[in-house]
């Protein structure tokens, strides 16, 4: 028998060897507009799709990023399906009790979107018996909870969905996140019909004080690490330049420690995105 040559040999075993494993898994969702989704090319692509490379980039870690429903995503990080979470999760209480957050790298306020001069008004009174539509187990659907409980929930899978069947007349509003509700829908064909109303909604108690990275309980190093990240990416024009490319707004907020909690102004887009639910 002959024996290949031995660089033939050698890259052979190199074209057979598995990829080495990513230092990190990252979860994101993929269908929660413009901060994460499937480009037309079949591409992750959005804020915080960039947001977790960038940081990834600043950490020195290699990352894979991980397309998971938002329903299981908490459980697909504590069952190590993935490292971090980065996919708008607001930090509110409840999550604190099941995963560990970063400090927040973006915040901004939900809001109601209707039909142009429907009348509606954000208010309990004003949402009883209205068709509001929220994805489930985020922060919206907890706030319409409890401070709408006469409003009649519909509760989606993902918010892409929620404002699919606002458009075709089956909600009579939907409780979103306020940028994904502007540049996700209203500056879309789908959405030209649709106003906000009722204001900025930021009430600390169910919005919490922006999105973190989430992350298992007690992995502290991991924690210190991302926050050195999103400090950095602040520190010069990395975070500007990734939020010019998918915002007219600055979506931080106000820095860490001068209170306050939404960039845009009232009735200009902003965002801050649901958060999962403390499965």
């Amino acid at each position: 028998m002959r024996h290949a040559p031995l660089t033939a040999f050698a890259a052979l075993l190199a074209f057979a060897a598995p990829a080495a494993a990513a230092d990190l898994r990252i979860c994101v969702e993929g269908a929660y507009p413009p901060f994460s989704e499937i480009s037309p090319s079949g591409d992750l692509i959005g804020f915080d799709i960039d947001m977790a490379r960038a940081l990834c980039d600043e950490m020195g870690k290699s990352c894979d990023l991980v397309q998971t429903d938002w329903d299981g995503i908490i459980e697909s990080l504590n069952t190590k399906k993935c490292d971090a979470i980065i996919a708008s999760m607001s930090i509110t209480p409840a999550r604190m009790e099941v995963v560990d957050f970063t400090n927040k790298y973006y915040h901004t306020p939900g809001a109601f979107v209707a039909e142009k001069g429907a009348g509606l008004e954000g208010t309990p009174e004003g949402l009883a018996g209205k068709r509001v539509g929220v994805q489930r187990g985020t922060i919206h659907d907890d706030y319409m909870v409890g401070e709408f409980p006469k409003a009649n929930l519909v509760r989606y899978g993902t918010q892409e969905e929620a404002t699919a069947d606002l458009a075709v007349g089956r909600l009579d509003a939907v409780a979103a996140d306020k940028a994904t509700l502007d540049l996700g829908f209203l500056r879309s064909a789908d959405g030209e019909a649709f106003e906000f109303f009722g204001g900025d909604q930021a009430v600390p108690k169910y919005h919490g004080p922006g999105a973190g990275v989430a992350i298992r309980k007690g992995d502290e190093e991991l924690k210190q690490a991302f926050n050195a990240a999103i400090l950095a990416l602040r520190a010069d024009d990395r975070y500007r330049t990734i939020n010019e490319k998918y915002f007219p707004y600055d979506v931080y907020g106000a820095e860490e420690g001068e209170g306050g909690s939404t960039a845009a102004p009232a009735e200009e887009p902003a965002a801050e995105k649901e958060a999962a639910p403390a499965q």
